[in-house]
Protein backbone atom coordinates (compact mmCIF):
# COMPACT_ATOMS: atom_id res chain seq x y z
CA UNK A 1 0.00 0.00 0.00
CA UNK A 2 1.41 3.58 -0.71
CA UNK A 3 1.33 6.67 1.27
CA UNK A 4 -1.15 8.39 -0.81
CA UNK A 5 -3.27 4.77 -0.04
CA UNK A 6 -3.19 4.85 3.19
CA UNK A 7 -4.00 9.23 3.22
CA UNK A 8 -7.15 9.24 0.99
CA UNK A 9 -9.94 8.02 3.20
CA UNK A 10 -9.29 10.54 5.20
CA UNK A 11 -8.25 13.48 2.87
CA UNK A 12 -11.81 12.92 1.05
CA UNK A 13 -13.75 13.74 4.00
CA UNK A 14 -10.99 16.96 5.27
CA UNK A 15 -8.21 16.03 7.40
CA UNK A 16 -6.68 18.88 10.28
CA UNK A 17 -3.54 19.27 10.85
CA UNK A 18 -3.21 17.26 14.07
CA UNK A 19 -4.89 13.79 12.29
CA UNK A 20 -2.44 14.33 8.70
CA UNK A 21 0.75 14.60 11.64
CA UNK A 22 -0.45 11.74 13.41
CA UNK A 23 -1.03 9.68 10.10
CA UNK A 24 2.29 10.58 8.76
CA UNK A 25 4.03 9.59 11.61
CA UNK A 26 2.43 6.37 11.82
CA UNK A 27 3.11 5.91 8.32
CA UNK A 28 6.90 6.33 8.88
CA UNK A 29 7.44 5.07 11.54
CA UNK A 30 9.39 1.54 10.22
CA UNK A 31 11.37 4.25 7.78
CA UNK A 32 12.73 7.10 9.34
CA UNK A 33 14.15 7.51 12.86
CA UNK A 34 12.37 10.48 13.73
CA UNK A 35 9.12 10.16 12.01
CA UNK A 36 7.24 12.65 13.91
CA UNK A 37 9.93 15.63 13.13
CA UNK A 38 9.47 14.35 9.38
CA UNK A 39 5.77 15.03 9.37
CA UNK A 40 5.91 18.09 10.60
CA UNK A 41 8.34 18.90 8.10
CA UNK A 42 6.79 17.62 4.97
CA UNK A 43 3.51 18.69 5.85
CA UNK A 44 5.40 22.32 6.45
CA UNK A 45 6.92 22.16 2.87
CA UNK A 46 3.62 21.25 1.55
CA UNK A 47 1.65 23.96 2.63
CA UNK A 48 4.35 26.33 2.06
CA UNK A 49 4.30 27.46 5.67
CA UNK A 50 7.21 27.44 8.45
CA UNK A 51 7.07 24.14 10.66
CA UNK A 52 5.61 26.83 13.52
CA UNK A 53 2.43 26.90 12.01
CA UNK A 54 1.15 24.25 12.15
CA UNK A 55 1.07 24.73 16.06
CA UNK A 56 -0.95 27.58 15.14
CA UNK A 57 -3.27 25.22 12.91
CA UNK A 58 -3.55 22.12 14.58
CA UNK A 59 -7.25 21.62 14.74
CA UNK A 60 -7.65 23.43 11.05
CA UNK A 61 -8.48 21.51 7.90
CA UNK A 62 -5.24 21.23 5.96
CA UNK A 63 -6.75 22.11 2.01
CA UNK A 64 -7.10 19.07 -0.26
CA UNK A 65 -4.39 20.08 -2.59
CA UNK A 66 -1.46 20.62 -0.09
CA UNK A 67 -2.43 17.40 1.33
CA UNK A 68 -2.13 15.65 -1.46
CA UNK A 69 1.20 16.80 -1.70
CA UNK A 70 1.58 16.00 1.76
CA UNK A 71 0.46 12.26 0.88
CA UNK A 72 3.47 12.41 -1.97
CA UNK A 73 6.12 13.54 -0.01
CA UNK A 74 5.59 11.20 2.69
CA UNK A 75 5.59 8.11 -0.12
CA UNK A 76 9.40 9.48 -1.20
CA UNK A 77 10.13 9.50 2.25
CA UNK A 78 8.68 6.01 2.96
CA UNK A 79 11.04 4.79 0.55
CA UNK A 80 13.93 6.10 2.46
CA UNK A 81 14.65 9.48 -0.07
CA UNK A 82 16.83 11.83 2.13
CA UNK A 83 14.14 14.52 3.60
CA UNK A 84 17.08 17.31 2.64
CA UNK A 85 16.40 15.98 -0.75
CA UNK A 86 12.47 16.10 -0.85
CA UNK A 87 12.36 19.48 0.52
CA UNK A 88 15.58 20.88 -1.57
CA UNK A 89 17.00 21.92 1.27
CA UNK A 90 19.37 21.60 4.63
CA UNK A 91 20.78 23.40 7.74
CA UNK A 92 24.47 24.13 8.06
CA UNK A 93 26.20 26.19 10.36
CA UNK A 94 23.98 28.89 10.57
CA UNK A 95 22.49 29.01 6.95
CA UNK A 96 19.95 27.34 4.99
CA UNK A 97 21.47 25.35 1.77
CA UNK A 98 19.88 24.31 -1.95
CA UNK A 99 20.35 20.57 -2.01
CA UNK A 100 20.37 18.49 -5.27
CA UNK A 101 20.01 15.02 -5.98
CA UNK A 102 23.61 15.83 -8.05
CA UNK A 103 24.93 16.96 -4.31
CA UNK A 104 26.26 15.50 -1.00
CA UNK A 105 23.70 16.59 2.03
CA UNK A 106 25.74 18.36 4.12
CA UNK A 107 25.89 16.27 7.53
CA UNK A 108 26.55 18.09 11.08
CA UNK A 109 28.78 16.13 11.40
CA UNK A 110 31.15 17.73 9.09
CA UNK A 111 30.60 21.31 10.84
CA UNK A 112 34.10 19.89 12.98
CA UNK A 113 35.51 20.25 9.84
CA UNK A 114 34.84 24.01 9.76
CA UNK A 115 35.49 24.46 13.57
CA UNK A 116 39.19 23.04 13.11
CA UNK A 117 39.73 25.16 9.93
CA UNK A 118 39.09 28.22 11.57
CA UNK A 119 41.22 27.58 14.47
CA UNK A 120 43.84 27.14 11.70
CA UNK A 121 43.01 30.79 10.15
CA UNK A 122 43.63 33.86 12.32
CA UNK A 123 40.57 36.67 11.73
CA UNK A 124 43.54 39.25 11.33
CA UNK A 125 45.05 37.41 8.24
CA UNK A 126 44.26 37.44 4.57
CA UNK A 127 44.57 33.26 3.55
CA UNK A 128 43.97 31.85 0.44
CA UNK A 129 42.03 28.29 1.75
CA UNK A 130 41.11 25.47 -0.54
CA UNK A 131 37.94 23.02 0.04
CA UNK A 132 38.27 20.18 -2.20
CA UNK A 133 35.22 18.44 -3.34
CA UNK A 134 32.77 21.12 -1.69
CA UNK A 135 29.38 19.40 -3.01
CA UNK A 136 26.75 22.18 -2.00
CA UNK A 137 29.43 24.55 -1.05
CA UNK A 138 28.80 24.01 2.70
CA UNK A 139 32.20 23.85 3.82
CA UNK A 140 33.73 26.73 2.05
CA UNK A 141 30.67 29.09 2.42
CA UNK A 142 31.11 28.26 6.35
CA UNK A 143 34.79 29.23 6.35
CA UNK A 144 33.93 32.00 3.51
CA UNK A 145 31.49 33.62 6.35
CA UNK A 146 33.69 33.60 9.19
CA UNK A 147 36.73 34.88 7.80
CA UNK A 148 35.51 37.21 5.13
CA UNK A 149 39.17 38.75 4.85
CA UNK A 150 40.47 35.71 3.65
CA UNK A 151 39.83 33.82 -0.32
CA UNK A 152 38.28 30.32 -0.08
CA UNK A 153 39.08 28.35 -3.56
CA UNK A 154 36.63 25.46 -3.77
CA UNK A 155 36.79 22.47 -6.17
CA UNK A 156 34.38 19.61 -7.41
CA UNK A 157 34.69 17.18 -10.23
CA UNK A 158 30.77 17.41 -11.08
CA UNK A 159 29.56 20.66 -13.21
CA UNK A 160 25.95 19.84 -11.41
CA UNK A 161 27.52 20.28 -7.78
CA UNK A 162 29.77 22.97 -8.56
CA UNK A 163 26.54 25.16 -10.33
CA UNK A 164 24.44 24.52 -7.14
CA UNK A 165 27.35 25.67 -4.73
CA UNK A 166 27.73 28.75 -6.75
CA UNK A 167 23.84 29.15 -6.68
CA UNK A 168 24.04 28.84 -2.50
CA UNK A 169 26.90 31.02 -2.33
CA UNK A 170 24.98 34.11 -4.50
CA UNK A 171 21.70 33.09 -2.49
CA UNK A 172 24.02 34.21 0.52
CA UNK A 173 25.88 36.70 -0.67
CA UNK A 174 28.95 35.18 -0.05
CA UNK A 175 31.56 36.77 -2.87
CA UNK A 176 35.00 35.08 -1.55
CA UNK A 177 34.75 32.06 -3.06
CA UNK A 178 36.29 31.27 -6.27
CA UNK A 179 34.71 28.21 -7.74
CA UNK A 180 36.77 25.53 -10.08
CA UNK A 181 36.01 22.42 -11.66
CA UNK A 182 38.68 19.67 -11.40
CA UNK A 183 39.34 16.77 -9.46
CA UNK A 184 40.86 17.22 -6.14
CA UNK A 185 44.06 19.72 -7.35
CA UNK A 186 43.55 19.52 -10.76
CA UNK A 187 41.90 22.85 -11.40
CA UNK A 188 44.63 24.74 -8.56
CA UNK A 189 47.49 24.03 -10.38
CA UNK A 190 50.57 25.98 -9.17
CA UNK A 191 48.38 27.72 -6.44
CA UNK A 192 49.54 27.33 -2.33
CA UNK A 193 46.96 28.01 0.56
CA UNK A 194 47.63 28.42 4.42
CA UNK A 195 44.75 25.76 4.58
CA UNK A 196 43.45 22.93 2.84
CA UNK A 197 40.10 21.27 3.82
CA UNK A 198 38.44 18.26 1.92
CA UNK A 199 35.31 15.68 2.78
CA UNK A 200 36.32 13.11 0.74
CA UNK A 201 34.37 10.27 -0.66
CA UNK A 202 35.71 7.43 1.88
CA UNK A 203 33.27 4.65 2.51
CA UNK A 204 34.78 1.50 1.58
CA UNK A 205 33.72 -1.02 -0.81
CA UNK A 206 32.78 -3.51 1.82
CA UNK A 207 30.42 -0.81 3.60
CA UNK A 208 27.96 -0.36 1.78
CA UNK A 209 25.93 -2.98 3.48
CA UNK A 210 25.96 -1.35 6.63
CA UNK A 211 25.29 2.14 4.87
CA UNK A 212 21.80 4.00 5.68
CA UNK A 213 19.21 2.90 2.24
CA UNK A 214 19.09 7.10 2.33
CA UNK A 215 22.81 6.92 0.67
CA UNK A 216 21.25 5.39 -2.61
CA UNK A 217 19.69 8.57 -3.35
CA UNK A 218 23.46 10.90 -3.28
CA UNK A 219 25.77 10.54 -5.75
CA UNK A 220 28.37 7.70 -5.18
CA UNK A 221 30.57 9.68 -6.99
CA UNK A 222 31.09 11.78 -3.62
CA UNK A 223 30.78 8.66 -1.28
CA UNK A 224 32.86 6.01 -2.62
CA UNK A 225 35.95 5.77 -1.21
CA UNK A 226 37.42 2.24 -3.21
CA UNK A 227 37.92 -0.80 -1.53
CA UNK A 228 39.43 0.40 1.93
CA UNK A 229 37.82 3.80 1.39
CA UNK A 230 41.49 5.38 1.67
CA UNK A 231 41.98 6.04 -2.30
CA UNK A 232 40.84 9.81 -2.69
CA UNK A 233 42.62 10.41 0.47
CA UNK A 234 45.47 9.08 -0.42
CA UNK A 235 45.62 10.91 -3.50
CA UNK A 236 45.07 14.07 -1.36
CA UNK A 237 47.68 13.42 1.05
CA UNK A 238 49.97 12.73 -1.33
CA UNK A 239 49.85 16.30 -3.72
CA UNK A 240 48.99 18.42 -0.97
CA UNK A 241 52.62 19.06 0.39
CA UNK A 242 53.02 20.79 -3.25
CA UNK A 243 49.93 23.20 -2.70
CA UNK A 244 50.62 24.06 0.96
CA UNK A 245 52.57 26.89 2.43
CA UNK A 246 55.38 26.36 4.66
CA UNK A 247 53.39 25.36 7.84
CA UNK A 248 50.25 24.89 6.43
CA UNK A 249 47.58 22.53 7.92
CA UNK A 250 45.10 19.71 5.72
CA UNK A 251 42.29 18.53 7.27
CA UNK A 252 40.15 15.71 6.47
CA UNK A 253 37.29 13.72 7.13
CA UNK A 254 37.13 10.05 7.34
CA UNK A 255 35.78 7.31 8.59
CA UNK A 256 34.90 6.51 12.09
CA UNK A 257 36.99 3.48 11.74
CA UNK A 258 39.91 5.08 9.25
CA UNK A 259 42.03 7.39 11.76
CA UNK A 260 45.19 5.10 12.18
CA UNK A 261 45.14 4.73 8.45
CA UNK A 262 44.50 8.01 7.80
CA UNK A 263 47.43 9.20 10.72
CA UNK A 264 50.21 7.13 8.74
CA UNK A 265 49.44 8.44 5.15
CA UNK A 266 50.59 12.46 7.12
CA UNK A 267 53.12 11.18 8.64
CA UNK A 268 54.26 9.44 5.49
CA UNK A 269 53.74 12.68 3.55
CA UNK A 270 55.70 14.55 6.00
CA UNK A 271 53.21 16.01 8.40
CA UNK A 272 53.75 16.86 11.56
CA UNK A 273 50.94 18.12 14.44
CA UNK A 274 48.79 15.26 13.87
CA UNK A 275 45.82 14.99 15.28
CA UNK A 276 42.11 13.26 15.16
CA UNK A 277 39.44 14.27 16.39
CA UNK A 278 36.10 13.29 17.23
CA UNK A 279 32.53 14.49 16.51
CA UNK A 280 29.64 14.86 18.92
CA UNK A 281 29.01 11.62 18.86
CA UNK A 282 32.22 10.63 20.04
CA UNK A 283 33.31 8.91 16.58
CA UNK A 284 36.86 9.48 14.82
CA UNK A 285 35.88 12.46 12.43
CA UNK A 286 38.43 14.66 10.88
CA UNK A 287 41.89 13.98 11.37
CA UNK A 288 44.63 17.37 10.65
CA UNK A 289 48.26 17.56 9.78
CA UNK A 290 50.76 20.30 9.52
CA UNK A 291 53.23 20.68 6.86
CA UNK A 292 56.82 21.75 8.78
CA UNK A 293 57.55 25.33 8.81
CA UNK A 294 60.33 26.62 6.65
CA UNK A 295 63.82 26.31 8.72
Amino acid sequence: MSAERSLAPDLATGTRTDELLSAGTRWLEGSSDSPRLDAELLLAHALEKPRTYLYQTLSAVVPAAPAARYAALLGQRAAHRPLAQITGTREFWSFGLQVTADTLIPRPETELLVELALKQIPPERQHAIADLGTGTGAVAIAIARERPQCTVFATDLSPEALAVAMQNAAVLGTRNISFHAGDWFSALRGKRFAVIVSNPPYIADDEWSETDPGLGFEPRLALSGGPDGLADIRRIVSAAPAHLENGGWLLLEHGSRQAVAVQNLLRQAGFESIATHCDLAGQSRVTEGRLPPEP
